[in-house]
């Protein structure tokens, strides 16, 4: 099987935030976050993801329904795992969530959810949404304390934080590929499937995949800013085709 593309569009709702956040209904708002799930999905994207924050900083509850709605392909909600957003994923019950630690101080998630310190909550969390028939997934660093803690939670899934892959150069990469590969190993051995995202572009890729057993990549930001110079279906497509390279059995 081919190696999985999920498209994260949360930095189309920013540039949409940035000037229409106070006047949500007005007729003129742009960008539209079903046109670019829609261009992304005619592009070849397997699923689209979104982060519906408890700021609302960039995706407000409003687009969570309208893309469950109107996408043809798959829906990831990311999420922290508080009360009111977990009741939200429960009527909108999207086919997976990833979740997500969550600090309202960074601009985007930085590193993993500390699964093994949240055991409990997270477990009932995931009994509640894998009953609604969403598949459960957790955003983990490399580190085979929370692998093991994501199958003892119910989770089906595990993504792997590849920030500090993407951020670092040289033999410090090749010591988180490392890191990475290690988990992967263990979550296949536990039946959980692979998934993995975050800082990763066309351009750090081929070293990401040295990793095994991965199903699907999450990106958003790489592919939203190259749309800004060649457009959203060709931003999609540039990082499919480099994904073929993946050496998946």
């Amino acid at each position: 099987m081919p190696l999985h593309l999920g498209v994260n569009i949360d930095h189309v709702a920013t540039l949409r935030q940035a000037r229409y956040r106070t006047m949500p209904g007005a007729h003129n708002v742009e960008p539209s976050i079903l046109q670019a799930a829609l261009e992304a999905e005619a592009a070849g994207a397997h699923s689209i993801t979104v982060h519906l924050r408890a700021d609302r900083r960039h995706i407000v509850d409003e687009d969570v329904f309208l893309l469950r709605r109107e996408i043809g392909t798959l829906l990831n909600l990311e999420m922290g795992n508080t009360r009111e957003i977990l009741d939200i994923a429960l009527r909108v019950k999207p086919d997976f969530v990833c979740m997500v630690p969550e600090n309202r101080e960074e601009v985007t998630t930085e590193g993993g959810l500390d699964v093994a310190g949240q055991r409990a909550a997270l477990a009932s969390s995931v009994a509640a949404l894998e009953a609604g028939g969403t598949r459960v997934s957790m955003f983990i660093d490399p580190d085979l304390e929370q692998v093991r803690a994501s199958a003892e939670v119910g989770a089906s899934m595990i993504e792997l934080h590849t920030g500090t892959f993407a951020n670092e150069l040289g033999e410090k990469r090749t010591a988180e590929a490392l890191r990475l590969k290690a988990a992967a190993e263990l979550a296949r051995q536990l039946g959980l499937q692979v998934n993995a995202g975050h800082g990763l572009t066309t351009k750090n890729l081929p070293e990401l995949f040295i990793v095994p057993n991965l199903v699907e990549l999450n990106i958003g930001h790489s592919i939203v800013a190259r749309s800004v110079f060649i457009g959203l279906r060709a931003a999609v497509r540039e990082m499919l085709e480099a994904m073929q390279a993946y050496p998946n059995p």
